[in-house]
């Protein structure tokens, strides 16, 4: 079973989330609609939804992986 954990994001140093914004808004299959995005862009618009809560960077434990979910899709894992 998986042991995630909520990072706050203010724990993490510029560079450091930076670097994983950048990793997750590069991944294949992001999907931001039906315009396309920079990549700036893209890391924009997921620092502004960490800002305001919509999304949670999770850390699994277990697997030493982490991901960006949606606040509700983060709450039923870390329930």
């Amino acid at each position: 079973m998986a042991d995630f954990v909520e990072v706050p994001i203010q724990r993490l140093s510029e560079e450091v989330l930076a670097a994983l914004l950048e990793e997750f808004a590069s991944r294949d299959g992001t999907d931001y609609g039906h315009y396309e995005l920079t990549l700036a862009g893209k890391v924009g618009r997921l620092r502004a939804q960490l800002q305001d809560g919509s999304l949670c960077l999770l850390y699994d434990g277990d697997s030493q992986e982490w991901d960006l979910l949606p606040r509700e899709q983060a709450q039923e894992l870390l329930e």
